[in-house]
């Protein structure tokens, strides 16, 4: 029986519950592919379903120890087996995506369905370039869609330098929309060059009180709130954030401001198709988007790795690396 390196977590805590172990390797069934994974990435939905936080996260990750052992949700790699049912895939092809249910790919080997999120590579993005898109451009684009984000629309990014947020500024921009970016001060540039319009130093300026108003305020990191984000927007205007907010007060705002007038508060809930991964693929080739890496480190790193992102302080995305 062929066993494989992975990242293996038995109990909810900190980033020292995970451990590298040789487990056995999987084989694909007739509708999957299998995958030599290169590249992952470690992003706050490993972080909630590690440490089982919030509570309401266990309804999916196990509510007394953690249902899948192998975290892990974006990669990019090889397939170097295929199920009797693919065609769309063969072997050899460079292939990227998010496993979006059952996690997987903290390892050296995964199988994706077919239909799942995943499509072949550009030939000039590397391995660690093309793990580092999914999830950021799903959870952006669900969000800019649910704003109604277009040409002219004017918006603030909260948290431009983070995953979703340098997301959300490239994926705004190529919606046509006005993009102001909230972030601190060694990213300004950095989100300026992924095609800002404006920047604003929140370690300097109180961007709630610019006197501006957009028309989609897009919390991209979770951490301000409709209370202090308000006076920003027009009549009607509307905040979407992608996290729960102090007290879950988002939730339960986008359901009151449902039933009334004005400004309106959403939470939007992600659905991980081919069509997202498909369109990062064609942002990618044309040169309109481009990956934020903040570091890459190998597999065997995947504790420090993991508790870097667990600072809240990572610029773009953290990759592990399991191919050199």
């Amino acid at each position: 029986m062929s066993t494989m390196r992975a990242v293996v977590y038995t109990r909810y805590g900190a980033p020292e519950v995970l451990q590298v172990e040789e487990v056995t390797r999987p084989t694909p069934a007739a509708d999957e592919v299998l995958v030599r994974v290169h590249a992952a990435t470690v992003n706050r939905t490993d972080t909630g379903f590690r440490t089982g936080r919030p509570v309401i996260t266990r309804a999916f990750s196990g509510l007394f120890r953690p249902r899948y052992r192998i975290l892990g949700s974006e990669f990019a790699g090889v397939v170097t087996e295929v199920g009797s049912d693919v065609t769309t895939f063969a072997v050899g092809d460079r292939v990227f995506g998010v496993k979006s249910s059952r996690f997987g790919t903290h390892a050296d080997f995964v199988c994706v369905p077919e239909s799942a999120p995943i499509a072949t590579m550009p030939d000039r993005v590397t391995f660690e370039e093309a793990a580092a898109v999914c999830d950021g451009v799903v959870l952006a684009i669900t969000a800019l869609r649910r704003a109604g984000t277009g040409k002219g629309t004017r918006i603030l990014v909260y948290g431009a330098s983070g995953s979703i947020g340098t997301a959300g500024v490239q994926l705004a921009k190529h919606l046509g929309a006005h993009v102001t970016a909230v972030c601190t001060t060694k990213n300004l540039e950095l989100v300026r060059s992924l095609g800002a319009d404006a920047v604003i130093d929140y370690t300097t300026t109180d961007f709630t009180a610019s006197g501006e108003r957009y028309d989609v305020v897009f919390d991209a990191v979770g951490k301000s709130s409709f209370r202090r984000c308000r006076r920003l927007l027009v009549p009607g205007g509307i905040y979407v954030s992608t996290d729960l907010g102090f007290l879950w007060h988002v939730p339960l705002l986008a359901l009151l401001t449902r039933a009334l007038p004005g400004r309106n508060v959403s939470l939007p809930i992600p659905t991980y198709r081919k069509a997202e991964v498909v369109l990062a693929r064609e942002l990618l080739e044309r040169g309109e988007y481009r990956a934020v890496i903040d570091r890459c480190q190998p597999l065997e790193q995947v504790v420090s790795a993991t508790a870097y992102v667990d600072t809240q302080q990572k610029t773009g995305n953290v990759v592990l690396t399991l191919v050199t």
